[in-house]
């Protein structure tokens, strides 16, 4: 118990690639016990998490805990260095929560069920470890790693265009690290260590010139190598073209997870590395970094509305929802440490996990009607409700979520952005309530041609009669419609968390 409670982040780290190493012996004909091994050991990292959640000291949310730091690459100064704060903790709960639902819904899935089950266990450590790391090169190292599962996700178990999207994930993502390796290293070697919290500490006492230029000059170049980098993760217009494809193409597991927690590990890099390093490029970019995000919150509805593919429209509609993200980060960066900064800050990081909660369940209930009909063309539906009231219920409640229904999660996260981001972007703003509009126009065309209107008799009887939703697949909807439902009507739990640590971030 010793080592568990000493050691319990670096548990909740590997304990996914242990696992992953257990299903590899395992006979491949065993298809069950490995479906069944996977999902059993992916709860053992959220229950770690909560653990720690209960364990965490909420009135010191502001500083690293749990903290464990060892040599790795002794040479060039580089820890093996891991701890949560408020912000880090909540995405950590996010992922752990996601990844058994995930692989929950993906019991489905009858192709090579263990390299499958494996990927998404190693995408799991990729994800948790950049939400963990506080060490450069730790974080890149564990960046590229949640890109390698997440290509063959798409490659071997996805539709029928899945080598194009997938290349072109790869290219657009590795081409973006590229940049963010090179200002990694530049770090580095400035300043003889690749710590987080050392690196912060050295930029501010840095003047003058280093490395034969000026050092406003190095700050802006590492500076805009970071914010590249991070803009394609999240992914933020113009960079977001390859979010629909990868989406579209993803099996529904990777989908959920893909929406759910890898556009957050752009957020989170804008959060934790470039606020903290460049306060003053990011002020002074800030306008910059707010007309992105409303071009994503308005771009990303007209193109949600715009399509006829259900899968693609969920897809856009994460365009639209990460731009509130960084409207909040943009409006943060421009106000630093003002009250409006800190509540859009807030908002910016609760919109983060409330998206993670309505993207994960609309793409899953969009995997549901897939499943059963091998179509997502919505003028192929049409009135469905009287023959799926179930699946009818839990797809109004969800896409109300993601609308942003005032006593759902969505309503409060959008609702701190665009009240803290006024105050500083009051312009932007404005504009970006035209993408709020439309949002509830894409939302509403969506379960509008699923589940009402004239019925498609195609559905109702035959050898295409649609079923209803099995109990598997409202278990994997419960946790996140409870969730959505808490976050809505109380959301002062996780706000608090944040908030300590978004004050010690100003």
């Amino acid at each position: 118990m010793d080592f568990l409670s000493n050691h319990l982040l670096s548990v909740i780290l590997f304990f996914p690639v242990f696992v992953a190493l257990v299903i590899w012996f395992l006979p491949k004909e065993e298809e069950t016990l490995i479906r069944w091994t996977a999902f059993i050991g992916s709860l053992v990292p959220f229950a770690l998490t909560l653990v720690v959640w209960f364990s965490f000291d909420q009135s010191m949310s502001s500083v690293f805990q749990f903290e464990e730091n060892y040599i790795w690459y002794e040479t060039i100064n580089s820890n093996f260095h891991i701890g949560v704060d408020g912000i880090s903790l909540s995405m950590v709960l996010l992922t752990t929560l996601l990844t058994p639902l995930a692989i929950l819904a993906s019991f489905s899935v009858k192709d090579k069920i263990k390299p499958y089950m494996m990927l998404f266990l190693f995408l799991e450590m990729g994800m948790l470890g950049v939400f963990l790391a506080m060490d450069l090169l730790i974080f890149f190292v564990f960046w590229e790693i949640g890109l390698v599962p997440m290509y063959f996700l798409i490659n071997q178990w996805g539709s029928k265009n899945r080598n194009y999207a997938s290349l072109k994930f790869m290219i657009y993502t590795v081409g973006g690290s590229l940049g963010l390796l090179l200002a990694i290293q530049l770090l580095g070697v400035l300043f003889g260590t690749y710590d987080i919290a050392a690196v912060t500490e050295g930029w501010t006492a840095l003047s003058g010139t280093t490395m034969g230029m000026d050092v406003d000059t190095v700050k802006n170049i590492t500076f805009w190598a970071f914010v590249v980098a991070f803009a394609i993760k999240v992914p933020v217009w113009p960079f977001h073209t390859w979010l629909p494809d990868a989406h579209t193409e993803a099996p529904t597991a990777g989908s959920m997870i893909l929406a759910g927690v890898l556009l957050k590990l752009g957020a989170y890099g804008f959060i934790r590395l470039v606020l903290p390093l460049y306060p003053e490029q990011s002020a002074h970019f800030a306008g910059w970094l707010a007309f992105l995000a409303v071009m994503a919150i308005v771009f990303g509805a007209f193109g949600a509305y715009g399509q006829w593919d259900f899968k693609r429209l969920v897809a856009y509609s994460s365009v639209n929802h990460m731009g509130f993200v960084l409207l909040g980060i943009a409006a943060a960066a421009k106000a630093y440490g003002t009250a409006n900064a800190h509540i859009a800050m807030n908002g910016a990081i609760l919109q983060m996990f409330n998206h993670g909660l309505s993207a994960a369940g609309m793409f899953f209930l969009v995997g549901v009607i897939y499943e059963r009909t091998h179509t997502r063309d919505l003028r192929k539906f049409g009135g469905l409700f009287p023959l799926v009231p179930i699946y009818g219920g839990i797809l109004i409640f969800t896409s109300m979520a993601s609308l942003g229904l005032p006593g759902l999660n969505g309503f409060v996260s959008e609702f701190l952005v665009v009240r803290g981001a006024w105050g500083e972007l009051a312009g932007y703003t404005a504009a970006g309530m035209l993408g709020l509009l439309f949002t509830g126009a894409y939302i509403l065309k969506g379960v509008k041609n699923v589940l009402h209107g004239p019925m498609n008799e195609e559905w109702a009887h035959g050898e295409h009669k649609l079923t209803e939703i099995n109990t598997r697949e409202i278990v994997v909807m419960v946790p996140l419609m409870v969730l959505m439902l808490v976050l809505g009507i109380a959301p002062a739990w996780l706000l608090s968390v944040i908030n300590n640590a978004v004050t010690a971030l100003f």
